[in-house]
């Protein structure tokens, strides 16, 4: 039945999986790092999205309080400043404390588990510069 197996090939292949160099395209360590099972898995603990989206959380909270004491040009004149804090960075290869974005937050004063440890993604590591720089203009 060849009817049959067109339809389970179209089935089991989205056209949004297949990228321009095609189905066959390795997996680029340099941009996404190593592969792993458990990346692709779900939380492991019903806390650990919680936590994951916590800034993001007390975000919402504190500009809904604020809207309500203040009225709604607080929330708005606060997150345009965290938008231009957000665009002054430094070259990607470079490590930024975002300073401004911790006293705007309110964090300044504040010794959490990254001031301590650091976070991962943000590793005394050095990538390439001229490579980190493509990467971030789409040249590559």
């Amino acid at each position: 039945n060849s009817r049959g197996t067109t339809s389970l090939l179209k089935d089991s292949i989205s056209f949004t999986e297949v990228s321009a160099a095609g189905l066959f395209e390795g997996h680029d360590l340099l941009r996404r790092g190593f592969t792993s099972v458990k990346n692709e898995l779900l939380p492991s603990h019903p806390l650990e999205l919680t936590e994951k989206n916590f800034q993001l959380n007390q975000d919402k909270t504190n500009f809904g309080t604020l809207r309500n004491i203040q009225g709604i040009h607080a929330p708005l004149k606060l997150q345009m400043e965290f938008r231009a804090v957000k665009q002054v960075q430094r070259l990607p290869f470079l490590h930024s404390s975002n300073i401004a974005m911790d006293i705007l937050r309110g964090n300044d004063e504040c010794i959490g588990f990254e001031d301590i440890l650091n976070d991962p993604s943000q590793s005394e590591v050095m990538g390439e510069p001229h490579m980190m720089m493509e990467h971030k203009l789409g040249l590559l």
